[in-house]
């Protein structure tokens, strides 16, 4: 069974950071292909960046060049770095893992940007 744990969600003001991270027990992290989506009431999950597990990386227009993915295998940990933070990040961010038709999913953390 694959539990994904995410922390960092919080306030910030716009133009702030935050730093998500996603720690995951119970299986070869290595082996797995990471990312994160987000929600917002009435809206679908919609991804925002994902990690391959050989590193290859991908990310929504919308964040390209203010958000980072990273892992690190040795600490099973996926993070996102968020920078410049616009009204519009706010979300319920949620840290996935995937192999083949297989997906799981973190609890989520809330992200909100707001003056």
């Amino acid at each position: 069974q694959v539990q994904l744990v995410e922390s960092g969600g919080g306030l910030v003001q716009p133009g702030g950071s935050l730093r998500l991270s996603c720690t995951a027990a119970g299986y070869f992290f290595r082996l797995y292909d990471m990312g994160w989506y987000r929600q917002v009431p009435g809206d679908e999950r919609a991804l925002v960046a994902s990690i391959t597990r050989d590193g290859a990386t991908n990310y929504a227009g919308s964040v390209k060049g203010r958000f980072t993915i990273s892992r690190d295998n040795a600490k099973n940990t996926v993070s996102l770095q968020m920078n410049s933070l616009k009204f519009e990040d706010t979300a319920v961010y949620y840290c996935y893992a995937e192999i083949g038709s297989q997906i799981y999913w973190g609890q989520g953390t809330q992200v909100t940007v707001s003056s």
